[in-house]
C-alpha cells in the first residue's frame, strides 16, 4: 500500500489511529486524571511526527502504531454500560406495543 503524505486517506488513517490510543489507554487506565496525562502524552507523539513528508516513513509511522496497538490491546477492554455487552444494556427494555398472544388456560 502506497501512503501519500498530507493526503485525505492519510489523515484519516492517522485519526484512526489517534482514536484506538486513546481508547487503548481508556482501557488500561480507570482514572480520570491519569487517563487525561497520558492522553496529552499521546497527542505529543502525534503532534511530534505531524509533518513527516517522506511516505516511506509515513508508512513507517503508520505500521509501528498499528503494531504497538495490538501489541497492547487489552485482554478485557472497557465497555460502556449501556453499550451492546455493557452491564445496563436493554435492562428496562420498552414493553411491546404489539397485541398480546391469546392465552389458552
Amino acid at each position: 500500500m502506497s501512503v501519500v503524505p498530507f493526503s485525505p486517506q492519510n489523515r484519516h488513517v492517522v485519526m484512526t489511529l489517534y482514536r484506538r490510543s486513546l481508547i487503548l489507554a481508556r482501557d488500561w487506565i480507570n482514572k480520570r486524571d491519569h487517563y487525561r496525562q497520558k492522553a496529552m502524552e499521546i497527542r505529543s507523539q502525534f503532534e511530534l511526527y505531524k509533518d513527516v513528508g517522506n511516505p516511506k516513513e509515513v508508512e513507517e509511522l503508520i505500521n509501528k502504531t498499528k503494531f504497538m496497538l495490538d501489541k497492547y490491546k487489552h485482554p478485557d477492554p472497557y465497555i460502556p454500560p449501556t453499550r451492546p455487552g455493557g452491564t445496563k444494556f436493554e435492562r428496562y427494555i420498552a414493553p411491546s406495543l404489539e397485541e398480546p398472544l391469546p392465552y389458552r388456560y
